[in-house]
């Protein structure tokens, strides 16, 4: 059976592009056998070093997770948009999901947030670990659950208006004077 060898180095001997510049952070040293060598000594970092920088990327992390449920909002505003406003069982689904993913979010917060913690922490799941992380975390799901009481408003669950209580509402009797 024949195999096929494709040989790309000619290529690039002819290409009508070799005149133009490498891009921006390539480096033609490393490519080789002696550049491979001398970039791996320049990456050689301390373990103090990889301890910052693992605990740096730690906090970018957790700061990701407790920005996560604002970047979910415009997609949930759209799929509530498109549900409709009338009262249906799909519409009601939505505004179920939108009112109850908030509390699921607040109840696995701190373990949500463990896996960030720093090492030096006492306890990895108290909330006063990344307390700001965790305050950023439930403001934005506050955000989804804003968004949830605002589709049950457009849609009339909400009693707002004077007729939604006029089952309380005393009046006193009215006496006629002779």
């Amino acid at each position: 059976m024949a195999t096929t060898v494709l040989e790309y180095s000619a290529l690039e001997r002819t290409s009508k592009n070799r005149h133009l510049p490498s891009p921006p952070g390539f480096s033609s040293a490393v490519t080789t056998n002696k550049g491979k060598e001398a970039a791996s000594k320049a990456n050689v970092m301390t373990p103090k070093e990889k301890a910052d920088r693992n605990e740096e990327l730690k906090a970018k992390r957790a700061w990701d997770l407790a920005t996560s449920p604002a970047k979910q909002l415009p997609m949930q505003m759209m799929m509530v948009y498109f549900s409709g406003g009338g009262v249906q069982i799909f519409s009601m689904g939505m505004v179920a999901m939108l009112l109850a993913s908030p509390f699921k979010a607040f109840a696995g917060m701190n373990e949500a947030f463990a896996q960030f913690a720093p090492k030096d922490s006492a306890n990895t799941r108290a909330f006063t670990t990344l307390l700001l992380q965790k305050v950023a975390y439930i403001l934005c799901n506050l955000l989804t659950l804003l968004v949830g009481m605002w589709k049950c408003n457009q849609m009339g669950l909400l009693p707002v208006g004077t007729g939604d209580w006029l089952q309380f509402e005393y009046r006193g009797e009215i006496f006629i004077a002779d």
